[in-house]
């Protein structure tokens, strides 16, 4: 009860400086939980950010994947007509549903197959992409979903309408416009091996890279053209995903080298090469691969920025290190009257060290846990200015925290109650 009531009057009579302890603390706390529950959720949040630019995983016919590895000709930027060549190797257009049954279907935002050819309107060589735009695509399990480039594209500046899934209509790329003089409401002609088609262009688009030079449309069009029924040569696949680890990149190279621990562990992630393995799984003759350039990107943004914000959190505590050392070092020197007198009636060093040590961490736990609430709100403010959603806090931050802040106090306070065993009673109120 006297140990209580001695903390209790060192509260009372040092309020403002007790104050400023807490203070600090709150501060601390306040950053550190704001920064690692976004740290802990970054991951996600980035990913998703990130998969509104495109696909992030392709499918093509076994041939064409052995072509584009021997050679390198495999375009990255998602364009479908840039290199000029109709397919030589197929997919079933109507397997692509089939993606949307895999262990990581819910992950699976977007896919549209592709279905490159060549035709001609007048003496003008156009490249076609058919492909689906907007199309409800009907389940297995019963349920439907709605897959195309219109919610794959959202970088492109659409001049006009998307063309419609059951219509003979086209949207063409804007060098191609300008190179056959047409603009939204235009009707052309494509002729190939004897077979025509009357196309209505409802829109224009920039995509700022070699898709300007192609005209897409329904797959179902291109197919009549091209006398390819069901046919296309690549699937574009964009899906939620966790950034790569040692794990994900062993199994990219061969999955068969994990061990089956390891094999549960990568099958059960959402990793790219993972969902791109149950992808092979579901559709014959197919390799599903990530598109590097993107799994890098994600993997390199989320790590600069877990560095910063861990970072922030660091100095944060080293400051409130300091601050904390400071107030507790001007408080001993205030009450060394006090400390002399109480190791002069018997006190030992242990237990003035130990009122000291008491006081701070009372006053430190009020500020920590203000500071966890603040920067729970902060927290979620950074996630909706930022992401424009929630972070999910996670119970190990504030844990974590907590911990940190614990020895953080701790040792800002070795160095004060050091100055507590050099204390002399007698030189002390002798007013030496």
């Amino acid at each position: 009860m006297f140990f209580l009531r001695m903390i209790y009057r060192s509260f009372s009579r040092q309020l403002r400086r007790r104050l400023l302890i807490a203070l600090t603390v709150c501060l601390s706390a306040t950053v550190s939980v704001a920064m690692l529950g976004v740290v802990f959720d970054v991951g996600d949040k980035l990913n998703a950010e990130l998969s509104t630019y495109g696909s992030n995983i392709t499918v093509q016919p076994k041939a064409d994947a052995v072509v584009s590895d021997l050679y390198s000709t495999e375009n990255s930027d998602g364009g479908g007509a840039s290199a000029g060549q109709d397919p030589t190797a197929f997919l079933k257009e109507s397997d692509a549903v089939k993606i949307k049954t895999i262990f990581w279907a819910f992950n699976i935002t977007n896919f549209a197959p592709e279905l490159t050819v060549q035709a001609q309107s007048g003496h003008t060589d156009v490249p076609l992409v058919g492909t689906w735009f907007n199309k409800t695509l009907h389940l297995p399990t019963g349920e439907s979903t709605v897959a195309g480039v219109e919610g794959m594209r959202s970088w492109w500046q659409v001049n006009g309408n998307w063309p419609k899934d059951d219509a003979a209509e086209g949207m063409a790329g804007k060098d191609l416009a300008a190179k056959l003089g047409v603009n939204p409401g235009d009707t052309i002609t494509l002729t190939k091996d004897g077979r025509s088609q009357q196309i209505k262009i409802v829109g224009t688009f920039d995509s700022g890279d070699d898709d300007n030079g192609s005209l897409y449309l329904p797959s179902s069009v291109a197919q009549v053209l091209a006398n390819l029924p069901d046919q296309v040569n690549k699937i574009e696949v964009k899906a939620l995903t966790t950034p790569e680890n040692d794990l994900a990149r062993k199994a990219a190279k061969n999955p068969a080298a994990l061990s089956q621990e390891e094999w549960e562990t990568w099958y059960c992630t959402a990793y790219p090469s993972s969902i791109a393995y149950q992808i092979e799984e579901v559709i014959p003759g197919a390799v599903a691969k990530q598109v590097r350039q993107v799994a890098a990107l994600q993997g390199n943004v989320l790590q600069k920025t877990q560095a910063v914000m861990i970072l922030m959190t660091a100095l944060s505590l080293i400051a409130a290190a300091v601050a904390v050392a400071n107030l507790m070092a001007a408080s001993i020197s205030e009450r060394s009257n006090e400390l002399a007198l109480l190791k002069a009636i018997g006190a030992t060093d242990g237990s003035v060290s130990r009122l000291m040590l008491a006081e701070t961490a009372a006053i430190s736990l009020v500020g920590a846990i203000v500071g966890a609430l603040l920067g729970s709100g902060v927290a979620q403010i950074v996630g909706h200015v930022v992401f424009s959603s929630g972070i999910t806090m996670r119970p190990m931050v504030f844990v974590l925290v907590f911990v940190l802040l614990a020895i953080t106090v701790l040792v800002a306070s070795a160095s004060s109650i050091r100055s507590i065993l050099s204390l002399r009673p007698a030189e002390v109120l002798h007013g030496r």
